[in-house]
């Protein structure tokens, strides 16, 4: 691909935002980040890995971060500023770093983790939030993880806040807003394919 462009996707659990993404980055041959992110910046930063994926885009709990804190030791840590931080911030600022430097090696897929917000002074970022609705993301929860619709509805229920409180404390943006992105669409009406058509059309990678 000869035109570089950074791929963010937003998405509802449950939704398919990351089938989306993986169909995305397949069609134009182009990395995909999702949990990888995670691994990168724990490597980069020093910080222990498990951190990351306790903390993925979940809201403050100062009394997690007590904890871990408490249960790692950060082996390049080097100044009073950084060391005062509660942890929430060193993760998100960990992240932060990783997906510029992913950004600036070339065209990509990031699900998640305000990578949006990250890369927002790109002129060659195409935002992206994938929706679906409520029925349609239980009975796909339901069935993908193998739990019972009520529990899949609770689980739905308690990770859309999560996101939400995350996305919006460090975006001051409005998680799921259609205002908060270049283009919104629903996976339920027009599948997996079509959403990848629609974004390709709208990035103008399509002939």
């Amino acid at each position: 691909m000869d035109k570089k462009v950074i791929f963010t996707i937003g998405r509802e659990f449950g939704s398919g935002g990351k089938d989306v993404g993986e169909a995305l980055a397949k069609r134009l041959d182009i990395p995909f980040y999702d949990k990888e992110l995670l691994s990168r910046a724990a490597s980069e930063s020093g910080l222990c890995e498990e951190i990351f994926h306790l903390q993925d885009e979940k809201p403050t709990s100062s009394f997690l971060y007590s904890l871990v804190t408490d249960t790692y030791s950060f082996g390049n840590i080097h100044n009073n500023a950084y060391m005062d931080m509660p942890l929430s911030q060193k993760v998100f600022l960990a992240q932060f770093d990783s997906i510029k430097k992913i950004a600036a090696e070339g065209s990509c897929v990031i699900v998640g983790r305000c990578a949006d917000y990250a890369l927002s002074e790109l002129d060659c970022l195409v935002k992206i939030f994938i929706f679906a609705s409520k029925p349609y993301r239980i009975e796909r929860v339901s069935r993908d993880l193998n739990i019972p619709e009520t529990k899949a509805k609770d689980l739905i229920h308690r990770t859309d806040k999560q996101r939400a409180n995350y996305y919006n404390f460090y975006t001051n943006k409005k998680w799921g807003d259609s205002r908060s992105y270049d283009i919104s669409l629903n996976i339920e009406k027009i599948g997996i394919d079509g959403c990848v058509d629609m974004i390709l059309k709208f990035a103008g990678l399509t002939e």
